[in-house]
């Protein structure tokens, strides 16, 4: 558990949590500011600030959870037409609280939630460009 990580809490039982699932790598509970209806994070039970520092199985099953969460949110009463998956690793991609975790989010149209592209994001790079990041990432796998 690491100090002052309010997941590390929750997984020890010192919050209040509304639990949807646990078991011996992964919990997932209620966001309690929800973007909609049935928003849960799915977070792994030992702490690992970032990406970094999980490892690649629990990184895995974070997805995998994920998958049964969103079958269930389609299945239960709750307005769910799609899923969103959100994981922001760093504060620079908007992580609030550093302990790994995967927001899903129930998504119906009209519901107000959304992503903000700027500008720029409509005009497609160069292949050349493209390529040259592909280089830049695939010498350091």
């Amino acid at each position: 558990m690491a100090d002052n990580c309010i997941f590390c809490e929750i997984m020890a039982g010192e919050l209040p949590v509304s639990m949807v699932y646990r078991d011996g790598d992964v919990a997932v509970f209620m966001d309690i500011q929800p973007v909609n209806a049935g928003h849960m994070l799915v977070v792994p039970i030992m702490h690992a600030a970032d990406l970094a520092e999980l490892d690649e199985e629990t990184g895995g099953k974070l997805f995998s959870v994920g998958q049964k969460m969103a079958a269930a949110l389609y299945l239960s009463d709750l307005p769910a037409e799609g899923v969103n998956f959100f994981l922001a690793d760093g504060e620079a991609a908007g992580q609030e609280v550093f302990h790994v975790h995967m927001h899903v989010f129930p998504r119906f149209e009209g519901d107000g939630f959304g992503f903000r592209f700027r500008e720029e994001y409509f005009e497609l790079p160069p292949r050349k460009e493209l390529d040259m990041a592909a280089a830049a990432i695939r010498e350091r796998l």
